[in-house]
């Protein structure tokens, strides 16, 4: 049995596969899950490449039993769950009188209802964690824009205020048990998911790295169980308030 394991979902790029390589580099084994099983994959086997203990779970994280097929996997494999990363998220810009339907169900269900079934699922594991070492954590990522809404990403920029306050919630419930949780909160990230934003002019460079983000996680691991930090926000320089 590992010493220590994590769940990271969308983890097939970006943020996720970020933390993914970081929590490998800190001795975690993991579990990825994502959507599109290629990519996966492939991410997964870089990881296995540098020597890292990986299994992936390719998964449409915005239904139930998806979420219960990680962490049923996860489980089975690995026996306990030290961190849980909400990562797996999706924006979809549009004015308020284009926002489509499934477009709008699409970002209610992946970003904030997987989240919550991932904690209704995970609570177990992560409470048996807690009680070895009163160091259990579980990291959301969230957005800027969910704590200054932004216009074109409304649905979005609703679902990461969900996050945010989803994540003070369960730190109201959870902490004093020793499971902490954080919500991450940055401006824009060189990720394709910015590809928007280069486009309109962002050069990437000038953009926050998602080097940066797993750093910011790797503190947390380094934190005592006395330390709580309900939300960390990565802004970039100049950009407006």
């Amino acid at each position: 049995m590992a010493q220590r394991a994590a769940i990271v979902t969308g983890a097939s790029s970006g943020i996720g596969l970020e933390i993914a390589r970081m929590l490998g580099e800190e001795g975690y084994a993991l579990t990825l899950a994502a959507r599109r099983p290629e990519k996966l994959t492939a991410a997964a086997d870089g990881l296995r490449a540098k020597g890292l203990e990986v299994q992936e779970v390719a998964a449409a994280l915005s239904k139930e039993e998806a979420v219960k097929a990680v962490v049923a996997a996860h489980e089975q494999r690995y026996g306990r769950l030290d961190l849980l990363v909400n990562n797996a998220g999706v924006g979809i810009g549009a004015p308020v009188a284009e926002i489509e339907t499934k477009r709008l169900d699409m970002q209610l269900d992946v970003n904030v209802r997987s989240l919550v079934l991932f904690y209704r699922e995970c609570v177990g594991l992560l409470r048996a964690a807690a009680a070895e070492h009163r160091g259990a954590l579980v990291v959301n990522t969230a957005s800027i824009s969910g704590k200054r809404g932004q216009p074109w990403l409304s649905v979005y920029s609703a679902t990461k205020a969900a996050v945010v306050g989803f994540t003070e919630a369960m730190n109201k419930e959870l902490a004093t048990e020793g499971i902490r949780s954080t919500a991450l909160c940055p401006a824009f990230v060189d990720t394709p998911m910015t590809d928007f934003a280069k486009a309109g002019g962002v050069a990437a460079e000038a953009m926050i790295t998602t080097r940066d983000i797993a750093e910011a996680v790797r503190m947390l691991l380094k934190l005592s169980p006395a330390c709580l930090v309900p939300e960390i926000i990565f802004e970039r320089p100049g950009d407006p308030l």
